[in-house]
């Protein structure tokens, strides 16, 4: 591929930008939609591990090639081995090289947040999490860190003295944290959004806002109900939304005698996700089939990909 155009200073931003993309340099925001890695991320890679270094126009402007977008999506299957981003550019450059052992940053992360949280120190809880958003891709984050950290804390409240204080604090600070960050995604977004929906008996579902915040970090508008509707107004919110789908996320058992009655009218894809699709496999499985556009997904992550495949984000 040819150099990125060699324009003198004083010409126009946009006759440059228009000549590098012209001769076939990707600007960052289409590298952050193809590999899925925000622009914020690919900046502190390139700044803090030398991990990507993109081109330059004369003004700044980073330009990508195919060769870089395959060096992210390299980068992506280290961190998903648990490597730490600080290693891998070792592991990039020298692939058979490596002497020292590979670290890994999510147990030191996990117990770091778990410390957080028995002490009830929100600032070290946020400012942690801002740290890891900072170097890891969403999905990434959410499967190495947020959903481990999540199941390890459910483990720990077991019967233990100060359970529910824990969880209600990392339950609210959950939601805050990640409904922010979706208000002001929504802010920037103009298409039909998707409709989530807590359809489950527990206030503040942790798993509902990790899936509102997956897809809303691929650019589609989210809107989240915490909590159920009745039969009939289910129907009566995607028509007023313009619901492009509908996600009911439970991480308990579901009445099932009322979900025909529930979807009746709703003409938009639909998804149930949660750990209910466990509890409910096979009945749940059945109604696929019953009900049209209706499919499961097990949790986040498996939302987020399904409702990829089926090119509603």
């Amino acid at each position: 591929m040819k150099n990125p155009p060699d324009t003198r200073a004083s010409e126009d931003l946009g006759s440059d930008f228009k000549k590098a993309l012209d001769a076939g340099w990707l600007p960052i925001r289409e590298v952050a939609r193809q590999t899925g890695v925000n622009a914020v991320t690919l900046r502190a890679w390139e700044r803090r591990y030398g991990l990507i270094v993109p081109q330059r126009t004369p003004k700044g402007h980073r330009l990508f090639c195919a060769e870089h977008v395959q060096r992210i999506l390299t980068i992506l299957t280290w961190l998903n081995r648990g490597v730490a981003v600080s290693q891998v550019k070792q592991l990039l450059d020298t692939p058979q090289g490596l002497t020292d052992p590979i670290g890994n940053d999510w147990l030191v992360l996990r117990q770091t947040l778990l410390q957080a949280v028995t002490q009830l120190a929100e600032r070290t809880l946020d400012d942690t999490v801002n740290q890891a958003m900072a170097l890891y891709p969403p999905r990434t984050l959410c499967e190495r860190l947020l959903m481990p950290l999540l199941a390890e804390l459910e483990q720990r409240w077991q019967g233990q003295f100060g359970a529910q204080m824990e969880r209600v604090f990392v339950y609210s600070w959950l939601r805050s944290k990640f409904g922010a960050r979706i208000y002001h995604n929504n802010r920037q977004l103009r298409t039909a959004p998707l409709l989530l929906i807590n359809h489950s008996d527990l206030p503040l579902e942790p798993y509902l806002w990790l899936t509102a915040w997956l897809i809303s970090s691929v650019d589609c508008p989210v809107e989240v109900f915490d909590w159920p509707l009745p039969a009939g107004e289910l129907a009566l919110a995607v028509d007023h939304l313009q619901a492009r789908g509908v996600l009911l996320y439970s991480s308990k058992a579901m009445n099932l005698s009322h979900l025909m009655k529930l979807l009746s009218g709703v003409s938009c894809p639909k998804m149930i996700a949660g750990s209910t699709v466990r509890i409910h496999h096979t009945e749940l499985s059945a109604k696929t089939t019953a009900i049209a556009d209706l499919s499961l997904a097990e949790d986040p992550l498996s939302a987020h990909q399904g409702l990829i495949q089926r090119g509603l984000i």
